[in-house]
């Protein structure tokens, strides 16, 4: 059986493999990075390409679903947000090293710095960039471009793409709701009714 490469649809006999697996094979742990606590009413797990335009406008969404929450009487504990990657270098060649200098960035504690910063610098992913950005942030740049350079988190990243192709994923951005499979629109509203009704489940 062929490998199946995150972006492409694989050619399988069942016809639509993708849409019969719903649930999130891999469940969120203290190794995942995450924003809220594992014991959250709701764990909201996102896979993710650090050069898809759809991404980056749904950490906006989830940003201020997040803000909403807080402001409820769900309280700070209603939600806790996973991120994992899933680059699709065959159609966005800058997001496999975006998803290392994340990873760099995450040893030197500042993962969702720089989570944000290349979601909304996704036309400015080269390597000069990365640096930059790293700067920006106050990290050790000489210790960060050695990271990415020496693919110090390759194996990290496949392992997060490989849980993504067992629960189905193939494009991004996919997202799984107490470890079950959101499909509907992506946009603040639904997601939102989507959040809101799984803590209550």
């Amino acid at each position: 059986m062929s490998d199946v490469i995150p972006g492409d649809t694989p050619g399988d006999p069942c016809g639509n493999c993708e849409a019969e697996r719903n649930q999130l094979v891999v469940l969120p742990s203290e190794q995942d990075h995450r924003q809220g606590s594992l014991n959250a009413r709701v764990v909201l797990v996102e896979y993710g390409d650090y050069q898809c335009p759809q991404c980056s406008e749904l950490y906006t969404s989830i940003q201020a679903i997040q803000r909403q929450l807080e402001a409820t009487l769900f309280g700070r504990d209603s939600l806790c947000f996973v991120f994992r990657h899933f680059p699709q270098p065959q159609i966005h060649p800058q997001a496999q090293k975006a998803a290392a200098a994340t990873e760099a960035a995450a040893t030197q504690g500042q993962f969702w710095q720089m989570h944000e910063m290349l979601l909304k610098h996704q036309q400015e992913l080269e390597d000069g960039y990365l640096a930059e950005y790293a700067d920006n942030l106050g990290l050790d740049v000489t210790q960060f471009i050695r990271d990415i350079a020496q693919k110090v988190y390759v194996d990290r990243i496949n392992q997060d793409i490989a849980s993504g192709i067992d629960s189905g994923v193939v494009s991004t951005p996919a997202l799984f709701i107490n470890g079950v499979r959101y499909r509907e629109a992506l946009e603040l509203e639904p997601l939102l009714v989507a959040i809101v009704g799984a803590s209550h489940g």
